[in-house]
């Protein structure tokens, strides 16, 4: 399964955001920068950010996103929902891990493709922002 650069972008630039905010907001065109990623895709993914909760704008001199709520209650999986249509491991599944097949029936492989798609959900769960960012740090301190 590939996640789509929309999930991928929403997740690097949420861990800029956090590992380089401090103690005032990170403009767009410096995450833009940092991670290589568009200035208008990232436009695109904080507007559905900010809509999801996720972050808060900050206009005028000095302005950019900051969180809106603490990383470490920010899990991957919600970035991920915030920005991905649904988050499945087969396209004949609909957003709620039900099979949706032509046929009468349901595929006979439904039961593996429900069960990665749980456990893909689970290990994108058990991982916040915070936790991102930590491991970010101490990659940053090895790379130096």
């Amino acid at each position: 399964m590939r996640l789509s650069t929309k999930a991928q972008y929403a997740v690097r630039a949420m861990v800029s955001l956090h590992l380089y905010a401090g103690e005032s907001p990170v403009s767009l065109r410096v995450i833009s920068e940092r991670e290589d990623i568009s200035l208008t895709y990232l436009e695109q993914l904080f507007v559905k950010l900010r809509r999801g909760g996720f972050v808060d704008s900050v206009r005028g001199p000095g302005g950019g996103y900051v969180l809106a709520r603490d990383a470490a209650q920010i899990r991957v999986d919600e970035i991920i929902d915030s920005v991905e249509e649904s988050l499945v491991p087969v396209s004949c599944m609909d957003a709620d891990g039900q099979c949706g097949c032509q046929s009468d029936a349901r595929c006979v492989t439904h039961t593996v493709w429900q069960g990665l798609g749980a456990r893909i959900r689970l290990f994108l769960a058990s991982m916040t922002l915070a936790d991102l960012t930590a491991e970010a740090r101490q990659q940053i301190k090895l790379n130096k």
